[in-house]
């Protein structure tokens, strides 16, 4: 099967063109660029608009394994990454472009199931796949997203705007992919599937929200949006690399101290459990763990429990868990032991892919 005709495959007939319309789009795949009109594409963003853009690549052997993601999940969550992005901006994501350098290994039907994936995380999230480019490779599968969102016209909620006295927040449990990874791995070594399939029994099972966070993470699009229309929020991270490193990144680009509470972070029951049963603390996973995809920010303190009851509202969780003060860019965590507190400097520390 050539170059084209796999294109085919992977692609024909998954969107229709009336629904891509209502996101813009005026010619899709099959010429040799996408034409759109982010102005006409009726997403809810009212008014003068600005145009979003992202993009986000996986390898194969860094980002992921044959033995901890099936095709279909290296699909969704390579796109998903890429959405959370504009969600972290308060933007509604629009059009992606998917790129894959493909090895002999990838046979037209694993591409295919590759696609499911992309494709099924399209519809969620009302994406229209546009076009992108395929090469071959000689090893391992490389996936490139690139994502258009919108969002209001100067108000876009960026890592900068954070002030002393501020609330810092959460939109999510953290910690909980990094234990799903941990687990698959486990599975891993004592020579067990890779992932979690319908109905299917197993040791997996026992840990099934914490592999299915980590194989199909939820960007969190609709909490972007609350926060840009309540007005009061002030800078927003997704957390990707996790916590502690996105915390650093507020705090460096707003030029103060965040300040986290241990009591208050939200804790998942189903990671601690796994934790408490492996014998890793649970902590380690919530500050330096990564792709949760929930949102981190800082909001006025007078509006934040307002905020917490419209989140719920919704049904989306949001979770009160420090403070900013006025400093020097750091993050510090207070750690409490009965009724004794004490503050701890947060290393810059989560995922890097230049640091051993």
């Amino acid at each position: 099967m050539d170059e084209f005709a796999s294109i085919q495959h992977w692609t024909a007939g998954r969107q229709a063109d009336e629904w891509q319309r209502k996101r813009g789009v005026v010619i899709g795949i099959g010429d040799d660029t996408a034409v759109v009109d982010p102005a006409s594409a009726s997403v809810g963003v009212a008014g003068p608009s600005r145009l979003l853009l992202a993009v986000d690549t996986m390898v194969e052997t860094v980002h992921f394994k044959e033995s901890t993601m099936r095709d279909e999940d290296v699909g969704y969550k390579a796109l998903a990454a890429n959405i959370s992005d504009i969600a972290a901006m308060g933007g509604v994501p629009l059009h992606a472009l998917v790129s894959v350098s493909v090895p002999p290994s990838y046979t037209p039907e694993r591409m295919r199931r590759l696609y499911d994936g992309l494709y099924e995380c399209a519809e969620r999230y009302g994406v229209a796949l546009v076009g992108g480019d395929t090469t071959s490779s000689p090893q391992h599968l490389v996936v490139a997203v690139t994502v258009t969102g919108t969002v209001e016209a100067g108000r876009e909620l960026l890592r900068s705007g954070a002030k002393p006295g501020d609330a810092v927040f959460v939109t999510g449990a953290v910690g909980r992919s990094a234990a799903g990874l941990h687990a698959l791995l486990a599975e891993e070594t004592r020579g067990g599937a890779r992932g979690l399939e319908a109905g299917e029994a197993g040791p997996l099972q026992a840990v099934a929200p914490l592999v299915q966070a980590h194989q199909r993470p939820a960007p969190s699009v609709r909490a972007g949006r609350l926060l840009l229309e309540r007005g009061s929020c002030r800078s927003l991270n997704d957390v990707s690399d996790g916590l502690a490193s996105e915390a650093w990144e507020l705090a460096e680009a707003s030029g103060l101290r965040l300040v986290l509470r241990e009591k208050l972070m939200p804790r998942s029951g189903s990671m601690a459990a796994y934790a408490a049963s492996v014998g890793i603390d649970s902590l380690e996973w919530m500050l330096y763990g990564g792709e949760d995809y929930v949102l981190l920010g800082t909001m006025a303190a007078e509006d934040a429990e307002a905020m917490k009851v419209v989140f719920h509202q919704e049904g989306i969780p949001f979770f009160i868990i420090g403070e900013t003060e006025a400093g020097e860019p750091e993050v510090e965590l207070v750690r409490s032991d009965q009724n004794d507190e004490k503050r701890v400097k947060l290393k810059k520390r989560g995922y890097n892919h230049f640091l051993s």
